[in-house]
C-alpha cells in the first residue's frame, strides 16, 4: 500500500471508532458505561493519533502538489475531515478523562 492512499484508510478506521467510542460510553441501567472507562481512553488515543497520521500524510501530499484542490478534491476533503476528526477526538478524551 503506498502511504499517499493512507487518509482514506484512516478516515473509514476513525470513524468506526468514533462509532464504538460513542456507544460504548452511554450509561447503562447501573450508571456505568457499556465498555470500561480505559478501554475508551484507550481507543480514543489510538483514534487520535490515527486521524492526526491521516492529517499529517494528506497535508505533506497536497502541498506536494501546492495545494492545487482542484486536481484532488476528494483527497483534499478527506484531509480536512481528518483534521476535524483530530480536533474531535482531542475534545472526547478531555471529556471522557475523570477530574
Amino acid at each position: 500500500m503506498k502511504t499517499i492512499n493512507f487518509p482514506y484508510l484512516a478516515l473509514a478506521l476513525c470513524l468506526f471508532l468514533l462509532m464504538v467510542i460513542n456507544r460504548g460510553s452511554q450509561p447503562g441501567a447501573d450508571d456505568d458505561t457499556a465498555l470500561p472507562l480505559l478501554t475508551l481512553l484507550i481507543i480514543n488515543e489510538c483514534a487520535f493519533f490515527l486521524a492526526l497520521a491521516g492529517t499529517f500524510i494528506g497535508t505533506k501530499y497536497l502541498s506536494s502538489i501546492n495545494f492545487k484542490f482542484s486536481l484532488k478534491p476528494l483527497y483534499s476533503i478527506t484531509t480536512i475531515i481528518c483534521a476535524l476528526l483530530t480536533i474531535q477526538f482531542a475534545l472526547l478524551g478531555i471529556k471522557l478523562w475523570p477530574l
